[in-house]
Order: structure tokens, then sequence, then C-alpha cells
């Protein structure tokens, strides 16, 4: 008899979850969650990643029983504080110069679902940025325009340019869906990528 995988369905409408998720060839629909974002009183950014990542996840598979579907949220912190979205210019050259030097610690949480078992990971990014001079973020932001983005900086593209370090047991988390881990979760609800991925 052989074995049917269920439906996989990433709980997303972000881009670069949706490209990061397709490196694993396999087979996916996305669904755009309508959640709350809001954090609870006194809730971590971490806890509140990984709360959202579950809750996405759980919203979109109470809308298609019978699938796996995936959940992820990312916030970044320095000193336990949380790094917004930028949205302008004029905060991202803010933002930028405030994290020059500094470490910024990204939480990307992930949570998988079939609607009666659920698994939840935050993978930890440590990036520590350069000592930047104005007229290089001027130039890079310029270039990017990275307001969408966590700390004004995109990882996968030029802003790597503004790193000193970045540490992490996966290379794919900074992108906002850590692959290993979603991997092996997978696993466990024994959908092997390795095994089921199919020519792109």
């Amino acid at each position: 008899m052989s074995f049917s995988p269920p439906r996989l369905i990433l709980a997303s409408s972000s881009i670069y979850r949706k490209t990061m998720l397709q490196r694993l060839g396999l087979p996916f629909d996305t669904v755009s969650p309508d959640i709350d974002e809001s954090a609870l009183p006194g809730e971590t950014p971490e806890a509140l990643s990984q709360r959202l990542s579950l809750t996405k996840a759980q919203h979109v598979v109470g809308q298609y029983p019978n699938s796996l579907v995936i959940g992820s949220d990312q916030v970044a912190t320095h000193d336990g504080k949380p790094i917004g979205k930028p949205g302008s210019h004029a905060r991202a050259f803010e933002q930028l110069r405030e994290l020059s030097g500094k470490t910024v610690a990204f939480h990307s949480a992930l949570a998988v679902t079939d609607g009666v078992r659920s698994a939840v990971a935050d993978v930890v990014t440590h990036c520590r940025f350069r000592a930047l001079t104005d007229q290089e973020i001027e130039h890079y932001l310029n270039m990017e325009k990275p307001f969408d983005t966590a700390g004004s900086a995109k990882a996968e593209g030029l802003g790597i340019s503004l790193m000193e370090s970045m540490y992490s047991d996966d290379p794919t988390a900074i992108i906002g869906l850590p692959l290993i881990e979603l991997s092996r979760i997978l696993r466990s609800f024994k959908l092997n990528p390795t095994l089921l991925a199919q020519p792109l």
C-alpha cells in the first residue's frame, strides 16, 4: 500500500518564505492567515513569535482539514527588546545607525500541525553588525530598500555586507523559514523531503 502524503500548506503571504520552502522540492499551497498579531501583556518577543507561528498554522488547518500546515514568524531583538520593521527610509536609517556595532538576535519560530498534533521550534541567529558609516547606511538603503525587514538588513542580499559575523545552527533561518528544523519536523510527521522532493 503506497503512502499518499497530506496536502502541504504554508500559512504565509511572505514571498521570502515561499521561495525558501520551494527549495525542498515539495508541492505546496500558500494560504494567508488572518490573525491578530498583537503581543499579549508581558509576552516576550520570543514567546510571541512562537505563539504566532502556531496560531497561524492552527488557523489555516482549521480551514483545510487533513492537511499539514506550516506556520512561521520572526522577531528581532537587541538586549531582549523587539526590533520592528522600519517601514520608511528615515526609520531604517536610524535603526541601522542604532544597531551599528551591535548584535541582534533573530528568532525564527516555526510550527507544523496536522490539526491533531503540533510541533513548535525557535531557531536563533545572532547577527553582529559592523561599525557602519552614515554613507554606507545611506547607500545600502537606496540600493535594497529593506523597509519591510526587521533590523533593516536583508541578509540574503547586499545586507550581508553590513555584517561582521552571523551565528546559527541553520543558515536558512535568517531568511525566515529554517529549513533544517522544518525538514526534521516534517520527517516526524512521516513526510521526508529527501525522499519526496520533486523536480522543480
